[in-house]
C-alpha cells in the first residue's frame, strides 16, 4: 500500500502542497522527509506528539525520517497565535532543552524496534556561523515582504504588532529545509496544521534557488480535536507530557484508558500502528462491548509501551489493578508514587499513635467525633485493607517500603502519608 493512502484512511492528512506529486513520488521512491520541534522545554507533550506518529509511520514503511532540534528557531521563537511575544530563553537552556528532546526522539525512533534509516539533527550547526551580512545578501534578498505579511501566523498578529525577531522566523525555517534538501536529499516537510506557511515558505526558497521543477513537497496535519470540539491533550491537571517525570507512566496510560468511545477509535488511527483490520475489530466491540472498553485498554497499552516501554507499562498495569482490586500491598513504593504522589497527604512522624487521634492529627477527618464514626462505619482504609477498630496503633510499621501509607475514606477519597526520615 502507498503510504499516502494509509495516511488517508487514518485521517493524517490535512494539506498537500501537490497532492499527486508526491503521491507519485513515494510510489516510485524512498522519500527522505523532515518535521522540527524546537527546543523550547525539556518535554515533549502528547499534542506535539502527532506529526512524528507520521514520521514514524513513513520509517515503518522504508522511508527515511529526519528530525530537526531547533537549536537556532527554538532561540528566536515561533510566532503563535496569541497576542504576546513569546519570552526568549538562555542559550544554556536552549541547549539543556534540545539535549533532552534528542534523547526523548531517540527512545522513540530507535530503541523500540532498531527498524529503518533514522536521523537527528540540530539547526544550530549550519547556521550559527552565519553573519548578518550574508543572511542578508543570500536569504533575505529572496523574501517579499508582502509574501510574508500574507502568512496567517503574521497577519494575525499585525494590530498588535510583531517583533522583527519573530517575523524573521519563517526565514530561518525555510533555510532549514533548503539545507535538507541540498545536503540530505530531504523532499518533503510534514508539520502541523499551523506550519503550512512556514512549510511554503522553504518550498518557494528551494524553487529559487534550485530551479522551478525543483521537487520538493509539504505536508501538514489536522488539528486534533475531542468529539466535543475541545482541544486535544490537556486534562484538569495540565498537558500530558512524555517525560515520566512530568507525567508518570501511570497518569500517562490513565488519560488513555479514558477517552471517550466517540473520540477512541480517531484515536487508534492517529496514536497506534495497528492494522486497518484490528481497528476495525476495536470498532466492533465499542458498539457492541463498550462496557468492557476494549478498546481504551488497546490505545492505553499501546501508547504507554510506545513512549514508557515495557517497564512504564508494567508499573502502569501493576497500579491499575491494584487500585481496581484494593490490592495497595501489592505495590512498590516507586508504583506509590506513580499512583498516589499528587493527592493530598502529609508528612508523618514514625511514632505508633490511635487511629482516631492519628486520622485528625493528619487530616483526614476533621475531628475526632467523625473519625470515630468513619472507623465504626468501616469507611478507613490503611493501604487496601479496612480498619475498624478504634484502638489501632497507626505508624511506621504499616508503612510500604518503610515509606508511605495511602488512606482511603469512603470510596474515593485517597491520601498519601509520607513517612519521615
Amino acid at each position: 500500500m502507498n503510504i499516502m493512502d494509509e495516511l488517508a484512511w487514518r485521517g493524517a492528512v490535512n494539506q498537500q502542497t501537490d497532492e499527486q506529486g508526491l503521491y507519485d513520488y513515494v510510489e516510485n521512491h524512498d522519500i527522505t522527509l523532515y518535521c522540527g520541534v524546537d527546543p523550547t522545554g525539556d518535554s515533549l507533550h502528547i499534542g506535539h506528539l502527532i506529526p512524528f506518529m507520521v514520521l514514524k509511520r513513513f520509517q515503518l514503511a522504508g522511508h527515511h525520517p529526519v528530525i530537526v532540534i531547533g537549536g537556532l528557531t527554538g532561540s528566536i521563537g515561533d510566532p503563535s497565535g496569541k497576542s504576546e511575544e513569546r519570552q526568549l530563553q538562555s542559550m544554556e537552556q536552549v541547549q539543556h532543552n534540545a539535549e533532552k528532546l534528542t534523547a526523548m526522539m531517540n527512545k522513540l525512533f530507535i530503541d523500540r524496534d532498531q527498524t529503518g534509516d533514522f536521523q537527528i539533527v540540530n539547526n544550530y550547526d549550519w547556521t550559527h556561523q552565519l553573519t548578518l551580512i550574508d543572511f542578508l545578501r543570500d536569504y533575505g534578498k529572496l523574501f517579499n515582504v508582502n509574501t510574508m505579511l500574507n502568512k496567517d501566523i503574521v497577519a494575525s498578529r499585525l494590530e498588535v504588532g510583531i517583533s522583527y525577531t519573530e517575523f524573521t522566523y519563517q526565514i530561518l525555517q525555510a533555510m532549514d529545509f533548503l539545507h535538507l534538501y541540498q545536503e540530505k536529499n530531504v523532499r518533503l516537510q510534514i508539520g502541523g496544521a499551523d506550519q503550512w506557511g512556514n512549510i511554503t515558505g522553504g518550498l518557494e526558497l528551494i524553487r529559487k534557488v534550485e530551479g522551478p521543477d525543483a521537487k520538493a513537497f509539504g505536508m501538514t496535519i489536522p488539528l486534533l480535536l475531542k468529539s466535543d470540539g475541545t482541544k486535544f491533550g490537556k486534562t484538569a491537571g495540565g498537558a500530558v507530557w512524555l517525560d515520566p517525570e512530568k507525567t508518570s507512566p501511570y497518569e500517562f496510560y490513565q488519560f488513555w484508558i479514558n477517552q471517550q468511545d466517540s473520540d477512541v477509535i480517531r484515536y487508534l488511527k492517529y496514536f497506534t500502528f495497528f492494522s486497518k483490520e484490528e481497528i476495525e475489530a476495536l470498532a466492533k466491540k465499542v458498539e457492541t462491548e463498550p462496557e468492557k472498553r476494549t478498546a481504551q485498554k488497546a490505545l492505553a497499552t499501546e501508547m504507554t509501551l510506545f513512549v514508557h516501554g515495557e517497564e512504564g507499562l508494567k508499573d502502569a498495569q501493576t497500579i491499575t489493578d491494584a487500585l481496581f482490586s484494593g490490592e495497595i500491598k501489592a505495590l512498590n513504593a516507586k508504583q506509590i508514587e506513580q499512583g498516589f504522589g499528587k493527592m493530598p497527604g502529609e508528612t508523618i512522624s514514625q511514632e505508633q499513635k490511635d487511629i482516631v487521634s492519628w486520622l485528625v492529627e493528619y487530616g483526614v477527618d476533621k475531628s475526632k467525633r467523625q473519625a470515630r464514626e468513619d472507623v465504626n462505619n468501616g469507611a478507613i482504609y490503611l493501604n487496601g485493607e479496612r480498619v475498624t477498630d478504634l484502638d489501632y496503633q497507626v505508624g511506621a510499621k504499616d508503612a510500604i517500603d518503610g515509606r508511605y501509607i495511602v488512606v482511603r475514606r469512603g470510596k474515593k477519597k485517597y491520601f498519601l502519608m509520607t513517612v519521615e526520615d
